[in-house]
């Protein structure tokens, strides 16, 4: 859309910075299609995220939550039917436990291949896919060798890596959407940016809230209608799927995580306060919080503060960080995915905004790049350079081989660790869980997982578990390198 003289301030500095493309050295003709570096990064990175999360799965080191849950949401889409996991509990209703029916896209590539396999393959195309618009758009702003240095950083930085090696998870369909509405954003292609974030709503229940600060940008880009439009929908669409939705379907008749934010039940007067703190000195401390600020900036050099289009970052960081669950606080698992594409597109924003002389940008890039490698061993994507990651422990094929003795169909309770084995063709539920289904046919537990990947049971509580289970009608039909097999006897 035309913008009016009044609107100019807020557009972004490269509709008036022609030299910059021309000082990149890229041809018109050029910047028009997707070049061939651009597929190759690409490609790179999806075969990277690939290998990185079936190399996991392949050496067991995959979980029940999460991989063995979204594969049976997938299998129950795949099935036609609404998506039920008995990892969560028997029969358990999973529209009652988070809002994400965009999941049901990859049903159909699952009957094709009915293997958990298959949503580790898709999570790692579409962060890959993400790539695409940020860096065509740093291309068509900064030239061709800023924007691939830009798209390796992304592509490698650590939000990225954790979700790769951590399963599989329905943010990864926000991914790529993110980037596309961001990167249109920020070219005042205001439509656009409208139309990619508006899907963020069939994604996740909170995404909504992230919809509606893009509404505000632009709102504040000069398209106000579509801006409070957007910015409407996204908060009704949040307001919907967890006051309505997700209670409906939940077997408690309300939204599963209301006690993240307002904590344990106690009197008013104390939650207040509680919910006071987590508002204020709470959004800062511990000092994780403020690590994985530091950690989200530092490969921006910081310059992305300087984009409003890191607001966009505000809905995710304040409910991670008033979140009581400590597990949402810092750099571990995959809650950061979404915030990469938010951080590097304001990248992006601040060097355009800046207008830097070629050494000036030159001197960014190079930052940028040292960070991302100073951190990238300390994160998932580094086991692939670990020669552990490529050996293959003997306990496997004999898991393998009592698994293949489970019939298909039987319901089974397993360790954390061989759920996700199961999941393509049992009725499969954690073992030691409290809401598992309860006496089921088989019983399938690794009694040598190391101490740092054990749980729920610690080892006295499984040993107790399994002589019980054995004084209830179970009979040992296998035992071997530490797996048990257990049956009903008769």
């Amino acid at each position: 859309m035309q913008a009016s003289p009044a609107d100019s301030a807020t557009l972004p500095p490269q509709q008036s910075q022609p030299d910059k493309l021309a000082r990149a050295g890229d041809s018109p003709r050029g910047r028009d299609g997707i070049p061939w570096w651009l597929w190759v990064l690409v490609g790179a990175l999806f075969f990277t995220y690939m290998t990185l999360s079936l190399r996991i799965h392949q050496r067991l080191l995959s979980n029940a939550f999460d991989l063995g849950i979204f594969e049976q949401v997938i299998r129950s889409y795949a099935d036609g039917h609404l998506p039920v996991s008995e990892v969560k509990g028997p029969d358990y209703p999973v529209l009652g436990d988070h809002f994400h029916p965009v999941l049901a896209l990859v049903a159909p590539f699952y009957r094709l291949w009915p293997s958990p396999q298959v949503l580790l393959v898709v999570q790692a195309a579409l962060i890959a896919a993400s790539v695409l618009p940020l860096v065509l758009w740093a291309r068509r702003a900064l030239g061709s060798g800023a924007a691939a240095v830009i798209g390796t950083c992304y592509g490698l930085s650590w939000g990225l890596a954790n979700a790769a090696g951590f399963d599989f998870h329905e943010v990864a369909f926000a991914v790529p959407l993110l980037a596309c509405s961001l990167a249109a954003l920020g070219s005042d292609r205001l439509r656009a940016a409208a139309f990619w974030a508006l899907p963020l709503l069939l994604v996740k229940e909170d995404l909504g809230l992230t919809v509606a600060v893009i509404g505000f940008l632009i709102a504040r880009r000069g398209d106000r209608k579509l801006g409070i439009a957007t910015a409407a929908a996204g908060l009704v669409g949040t307001a919907l799927a967890m006051l309505v939705i997700l209670p409906a379907f939940n077997p408690q008749g309300s939204y599963a995580y209301t006690h993240w934010l307002t904590g344990p039940e106690g009197g008013a007067e104390s939650g207040l306060m509680d919910l006071l703190y987590k508002a204020t000195i709470g959004l800062i401390t511990p000092e994780a919080k403020v690590t994985t600020l530091l950690f989200l900036l530092a490969p921006t050099l910081f310059l992305a503060l300087r984009s409003p289009l890191l607001w966009v970052a505000l809905p995710t960081l304040a409910w991670r960080f008033a979140s009581g669950l400590w597990t949402h606080w810092g750099t571990s698992y995959h809650y950061s995915v979404v915030l990469m594409p938010i951080v590097f597109a304001a990248f992006i924003d601040a060097l355009i905004r800046r207008q830097s002389s070629t050494v000036s940008l030159r001197r960014y890039l190079v930052g940028s790049a040292a960070i991302t490698a100073l951190l990238l061993p300390q994160f998932p994507l580094w086991q692939l350079a670990k020669p552990e990651t490529w050996r293959t422990d003997p306990r496997i094929a004999v898991a393998h081989k009592l698994m293949d003795r489970i019939p298909d169909g039987a319901t089974v309770q397993a360790s954390n660790q061989l759920v996700p084995q199961l999941t393509d063709r049992t009725s499969v539920s954690l073992y030691g869980w409290a809401d598992s289904r309860p006496d089921p046919e088989w019983i399938m537990v690794d009694t040598e997982v190391p101490q740092q990947r054990r749980w729920p049971l610690s080892p006295g509580e499984e040993r107790i578990s399994l002589d019980h289970a054995l004084t209830q009608g179970y009979r040992t039909a296998a035992e071997q390198d530490g797996f048990v097999l257990l049956t009903r006897s008769g």
